[in-house]
């Protein structure tokens, strides 16, 4: 998931670190577990890797999060090199 803070978000920039425990949290919610956060410079301000049991809790997540204020999201599907290898399989 990508992310960038909202206005709203800036003004609590001192707030990151016990803002991530919080998402840390309620992601186990929703079943899902946060392997990595990255706070990152340049186009995204923050940079999260995610392990979801489906789509629907990832999206689940990442709206209960966009409604707190905080950041606007963007989330990626992401595939491995097994999933790869099925995906491949079925090419003409």
């Amino acid at each position: 998931m990508l992310a960038n803070f909202t206005d709203q978000g800036i003004r609590g920039a001192k707030e990151p670190p016990k803002r991530a425990e919080a998402f840390k949290k309620m992601a186990e919610t929703f079943g899902v577990v946060v392997k990595e956060l990255f706070w990152t410079q340049g186009r995204y301000d923050v940079v999260t890797i995610l392990d979801a049991p489906d789509e629907f809790s990832a999206t689940a997540l990442n709206l209960n999060l966009s409604a707190l204020g905080n950041v606007r999201t963007e989330s990626l599907r992401g595939f491995s090199a097994a999933d790869m290898t099925k995906i491949v399989g079925k090419m003409l």
